[in-house]
Parts: C-alpha cells; structure tokens; sequence
C-alpha cells in the first residue's frame, strides 16, 4: 500500500513503504533562495533602472523641473540680486551658478521621494515582494535612472550661466568636475528623500516634509550670499551646513579649476549620507514589504 503524506511547513513529500523522499523543486526554491551576490545585486538594480527609464520616457512631465527650474531660477536670481550683492550681475555670477547647481540638485533629488512613495501607494512594490531580488535593488534602481535628472539640470544651468554672461576662471575641465560633483551630491541627499518615501504616509506629506528640508539647507547656506556678510550665530550654522560645503566645492572647480579641501570635505560628506541613509531606506522598506 503506498501513502503520500503533504505538510505545509515542510516541502517534502514522503511516498512508498520504504519511506523515500521527494522534494518539490518550486517549493523548494522559494524557501532556500540565498541572499544576491553583489554582481546579482547590480544586474538588478540596472533592471529597476532601465524601468524608471522607460516610466521617464512615457511620462515627459517628470522632465519639467529640470528643464524649466535652472532658467528659470538662474536667469530671476541673477538680475534681482546681483546688483544688490555684488555690484553687478556679472560679478555675481560665479557666486550664484555654483548655488543655483546645488539648489537644483536639491530640488531634483527632492522628487525622487515624492514618485517613490507614490509608486508604493500603487501597489507597485508589492509585486516585487514576490520577486527573489535583493531589497536595495528596487530604490537604487531609480535613483540611478535620476542621474539623467541631474546631469540635464546641471547642464542646463551652466549653459544659461554662460548666456547671461558667466565665464569660470577653471576652464572645461573645471566645469565637468563642478558638474560631477553636483551629480553625486544630488546622488547622495536623495538616499535622505527616499527614507522619507518609505517612512511618510502618502506622496503629499513626503513633498511637504521635503520643502522643509530643502529650504532651510538651500537658503541657510553660502549659495546665494558670501557667508561673512551674515550674522555671527548664522554664519556658524552656515559653515557646518553641508550644502555649504557643496558650493564651495563647485566653486573652487568652476572658478579656479582647483581641487581644495572643500571638494575632499563635499566628498567625504556625501559618502556619510549615504552610509547613513542607504541602509535606514532599505531597512524602512523592507518592514513595509
């Protein structure tokens, strides 16, 4: 007589008398699937990439505050303030392009916690719950796409920059370094915006909760204003600001093509960020899940 006895904690089946095992292959993965190794973990991350790609390229819209913000800003600071500050619009442009790069960056990263936790009221990530990829691979995926985001808003503003008159003193090789230095930092603080996605209840609250980050960090720094012009317990604020650290490094690179501690110190505080934030956003994301 043959008996055929199914658990369902267990995946193996027991048939004949002489109690022989079967092991059900299916069940079997889903329960012993080890963690990705990092070249997996990189195939997929590339994956969730090349779809934030394809979203950007069927929704145009998500293109509007890079293209229209750095002209915008650029152009409106430029002529208000450069007379009052520097005496002249020309002589403030290499204050002010360095500022309106990390404010852009800011602003753009801003939104990446804005479309992530609307992809999550979607249920979108609820599919890739039953998906064997690693837990990072769904947020840094994005993110990645995002560096387009950056590098069209940097781009952008540097060329309107260079219409209204700006010349940086460091020459092409400054610029791209200015530039990439911009893209890591934006990069790196929106390890902070997408925390936020996966913390905050609904897209509304991680736009409001971002406003809040972004304006103190953008305007309580030295990117529209030199900070000694400032009073003294908000100078001090202003020299331990990170964004702060961010502009004087973009403007040693733009102005004087030099790379001095300020570039090492924007450097090293990017890299904190996300050291700090890229494992609280995975950790947030993978109680949701």
């Amino acid at each position: 007589m043959t008996t055929t006895t199914t658990t369902t904690t267990a995946t193996t089946v027991t048939t004949g008398t002489a109690g022989s095992r079967r092991v059900d292959p299916a069940a079997a993965v889903a329960r012993t699937t080890p963690r990705s190794s990092l070249q997996e973990t990189w195939v997929q991350t590339l994956s969730m990439a090349w779809r934030a790609l394809k979203k950007m390229r069927r929704k145009p819209e998500q293109f509007f505050d890079v293209l229209i913000q750095p002209l915008l800003f650029t152009a409106m600071f430029a002529f208000i303030f450069g007379g009052a500050i520097s005496g002249s619009v020309s002589n403030y442009l290499p204050i002010l392009i360095p500022g309106i790069l990390a404010q852009t960056a800011l602003t753009v990263c801003m939104a990446t916690g804005v479309q992530l936790r609307e992809d999550m009221d979607k249920g979108v990530f609820d599919r890739f719950k039953s998906l064997p990829i690693a837990r990072i691979a769904p947020l840094a995926g994005p993110m990645i796409a995002d560096l387009i985001r950056y590098g069209i808003a940097s781009v952008l503003t540097v060329v309107t920059g260079l219409i209204i008159g700006y010349r940086p003193g460091g020459g092409v090789l400054g610029c791209i370094g200015g530039v990439a230095l911009t893209i890591i930092a934006g990069w790196s603080l929106a390890w902070i915006f997408t925390w936020l996605g996966t913390m905050a209840r609904s897209a509304q609250s991680v736009q409001g909760i971002s406003m809040m980050i972004m304006f103190p960090l953008t305007f309580l720094s030295n990117a529209f204003v030199p900070a000694k012009t400032l009073p003294g317990w908000l100078e001090a604020f202003v020299k331990v600001n990170p964004v702060s650290h961010v502009v004087s490094a973009v403007r040693d690179l733009f102005n004087d093509g030099a790379v001095t501690a300020e570039v090492g110190w924007a450097v090293v505080g990017c890299a904190v960020v996300v050291a700090v934030f890229a494992p609280l956003a995975v950790r947030s994301y993978s109680r949701k899940m």
